[in-house]
């Protein structure tokens, strides 16, 4: 199987929210990003840009009426940096998840620009 995208997870910010749900959940949010990995052009229902943003993306997971969204952004093309995660609870995706977002966006191409 070939990989057309890298998926990894920048720091704990991912990580903190994945060990906390239950195996069915983790369950889909692994099928949903070996679904980025491998297909040449994923389904907007998984993967869409965040309008009003510089290339901030949402990973967009659903079990059951439970619907989750993880942040990413894009490097060097095709590796996705998972930032942070949560469940959603309304239409809308909360500004303060956004804002969290692009801070680890920016925060990562500090980091990346350092070394």
């Amino acid at each position: 199987m070939t990989f057309l995208r890298q998926v990894i997870a920048y720091k704990k910010y991912f990580l903190d929210f994945y060990t906390e749900q239950p195996d069915n959940v983790q369950a889909k949010i692994e099928w949903t990003l070996n679904l980025i990995r491998v297909t040449p052009q994923v389904s907007e229902k998984y993967f869409k840009h965040i309008e009003g943003t510089k290339g901030l993306y949402e990973i967009r997971i659903e079990v059951g009426s439970n619907i989750y969204r993880i942040f990413s952004f894009f490097d060097k093309g095709n590796l996705v940096v998972l930032g942070n995660a949560f469940q959603k609870k309304t239409q809308k995706t909360p500004k303060q998840e956004i804002k969290k977002a692009l801070k680890i966006m920016e925060e990562y191409n500090n980091e990346k620009g350092n070394k």
